[in-house]
């Protein structure tokens, strides 16, 4: 393919890995589906690697930028994750801090899934649900109450920036009446440090492979509320069901088996604490993604967009401290 500028800065980041020759230029193809980083697949002799690069503005409609060392904080992620669980992220090959890139192992679709795919296609599946539960709250458990970890990813200006304001802050601009409610998830979420948070679990950036949920994407790695984390995946599970109407139930099972496996390994905390953040944030979350600077792409007819903005303006209005009614409110908004 024709070189061009991020191709060349990918070349020259394979070369200071070792991985490749400067006289050679290695096939690389553009991957598409994220916002915030170049991302390349690139065929060497003896492997197919994936190198990924920040990006200082994200590509969305909306003024969003981020902090570029945001790249190093998910070089360290995958560093301590690979610790606990490795299987639950790509092998960290080489991080570059001259371009602020990741090298690791190209994962191919054949044995990886992307989640989010089999949701688009309507394949609920509880039990690969229950999989990423159990697997996510693995991972704050080991990092639970860490000091060496929380030192290690003290992220607050970088997850402000590319979570609290683009999603809670920018909506509360949205709904003035709501701002208040919003602003304190903003602070609460800020202010509780409890264990690593990933940042950013979605659909879009979970692979199911053959030993179990991969985590892609962890740019927003942060030490602090494992509640954003479970929230925010939970929170995409909802959306699905306005996206796929047909397949809302089965989403909705997914939503019960992530959220019973994910509860099942709380011990740093009360489990009915824990409920209570989620339970408030997700409402937020899920107005932000129709009125943040991230919404969803495949969200586009107005009619499921007011139906999303029901439901969550009324919790927001009026926070419940368990998720069921929540739940049964989207449930009967979405007919499942």
């Amino acid at each position: 393919m024709m070189e061009t500028d991020s191709s060349r800065v990918m070349h020259a980041v394979l070369c200071r890995a070792g991985l490749a020759r400067p006289d050679v230029a290695p096939v690389m193809h553009p991957l598409t589906g994220g916002v915030s980083s170049d991302i390349w697949r690139v065929e060497l002799p003896d492997r197919t690697v994936c190198v990924k690069r920040a990006l200082a503005k994200l590509k969305v409609e909306a003024d969003w930028r981020a902090p570029l060392e945001r790249s190093a904080y998910e070089a360290a992620f995958l560093e301590t994750v690979a610790r606990i669980l490795p299987e639950a992220v790509p092998a960290l090959l080489h991080y570059d801090r001259i371009a602020g890139a990741l090298v690791m192992p190209y994962l191919d679709p054949a044995e990886h899934r992307l989640w989010k795919a089999e949701l688009a296609a309507g394949r609920a599946e509880p039990e690969v649900a229950a999989a990423v539960g159990a697997r996510l709250v693995r991972l704050h458990r080991a990092t639970a109450i860490d000091t060496r970890v929380a030192a290690r990813f003290a992220t607050d200006t970088i997850f402000h920036a590319i979570r609290l304001e683009p999603y809670l802050l920018a909506t509360a601009r949205r709904h003035p009446d709501l701002a208040p409610a919003l602003e304190r998830l903003a602070r609460r979420t800020a202010g509780t440090k409890l264990a690593l948070v990933h940042g950013d679990v979605s659909p879009k950036n979970i692979l199911v492979g053959p030993r179990g949920p991969v985590f892609l994407d962890a740019e927003c790695a942060w030490y602090g509320d494992p509640a954003f984390d479970l929230a925010f995946c939970l929170n995409h599970l909802f959306l699905k069901c306005a996206w796929v109407p047909a397949a809302a139930k089965g989403f909705l099972a997914c939503f019960d088996a992530l959220l019973e496996a994910y509860m099942d390994g709380v011990v740093w905390e009360p489990r009915g604490a824990l409920e209570a953040r989620v339970a408030t944030l997700l409402p937020g979350l899920f107005l932000a993604r129709i009125d943040g600077k991230s919404p969803v792409e495949y969200l586009t007819e107005e009619a499921q967009k007011a139906m999303v903005r029901r439901v969550a303006r009324s919790f927001l209005a009026h926070p419940e401290r368990t998720l069921a009614p929540l739940r049964a409110a989207w449930a009967a908004e979405v007919g499942a």
